[in-house]
């Protein structure tokens, strides 16, 4: 493949960019998840194709986690790949994050939250991804048997060592989330964001006040799992798919899909043909248009079903 210039135009292709709560930093309004189908049993140059595809359409932020793949650490590596291949002249246009928190090595020091495992993971993340420093290090879950002091101290102290220029918080409840917030800013190391899932089936950052809390703060708020693993698509209209998730059962199961939920699925997918959208483009401009939203993480497949789902920036929410 030919050495890869990125779009001249890329900050003209129609993405829209949110501050991050009171921060400088402006995210765009759709963010790469790299979550899926970019480790090492999916193929590098389908990969490539994405992450070109998304840059050119200004997608300056890709969301990574040391655990991304399969297998554990495989989805750095394809960026680390991408890196020294494609985006080494553009990491000063790049947002990278990443995150530490669930199960990466065997042992007692490869999970949760200890200043042990947040600081070894860093290391071991930038150097699959071949970088000196990531945008943005994430505690990727609530540890309740490591003291909340200890695991923010290790994210403002690894902000002083230069390894992240800032810091994120995922899937912490309420409370914990408060102790953060106020522990980091009188460390002078502002919580940037927080990171949780919401789309227009699962709505509990709303409902527990998470999202009002970050808006509160000046702590921007970013959506991950928008489209219900892909129950919020045309996938599921007409049943099960043999080659979908749910007909394979790991994050989706064959019972979730009621009657009462597919006549709703149904519902929405008419709404949205009725403004000329699909139902997934109504979904992701739903979480969009929650007060307190900066970015939503869309993962993509295909360059064709990241081009569809870029379309939300100017899709309209239903009404409800």
């Amino acid at each position: 493949m030919e050495r890869y210039l990125a779009d001249a135009k890329r900050y003209e292709n129609g993405m829209q960019y949110e501050r991050c709560g009171r921060s400088g930093v402006m995210l765009p309004k759709v963010s790469l998840g790299m979550w899926h189908n970019f480790g090492s049993v999916d193929p590098y140059e389908r990969s490539r194709e994405i992450v070109r595809f998304a840059f050119d359409h200004g997608v300056t932020h890709l969301d990574l986690a040391n655990n991304y793949g399969p297998a554990y650490g495989s989805a750095e590596e394809t960026l680390g790949r991408l890196m020294d291949d494609d985006f080494k002249p553009y990491r000063d246009e790049l947002f990278i994050s990443t995150k530490a928190g669930y199960d990466m090595w065997p042992g007692p020091y490869g999970d949760w939250g200890s200043r042990k495992y947040l600081m070894a993971s860093l290391d071991q993340s930038l150097k699959r991804m071949h970088l000196d420093y990531v945008d943005l290090f994430y505690s990727h879950r609530y540890d309740p048997h490591t003291p909340l002091e200890e695991t923010l101290q290790a994210l403002v102290d690894i902000v002083r060592q230069g390894k992240a220029l800032y810091v994120g918080i995922s899937n912490w409840p309420l409370e914990p989330l408060k102790f953060g917030i106020d522990y980091l800013k009188q460390h002078d190391t502002p919580l940037l964001i927080y990171q949780g899932k919401l789309n227009m089936l699962y709505q509990e950052p709303i409902q527990q006040g998470i999202l009002q809390c970050c808006q509160e703060a000046g702590v921007g708020f970013i959506a991950f799992s928008p489209l219900a693993q892909g129950m919020l698509t045309d996938r599921y209209l007409n049943g099960i798919p043999k080659d979908s998730r749910m007909s394979k059962g790991k994050f989706l199961r064959e019972e979730m899909l009621t009657p009462e939920l597919l006549q709703q699925l149904r519902q929405w997918n008419e709404e949205a043909q009725q403004k000329g959208e699909s139902l997934a483009e109504m979904a992701l401009a739903w979480i969009l248009q929650q007060k307190g939203v900066t970015s939503v993480l869309v993962g993509a497949s295909s360059t064709e079903q990241l081009a569809r789902n870029l379309h939300c920036v100017d899709a309209q929410a239903p009404e409800r």
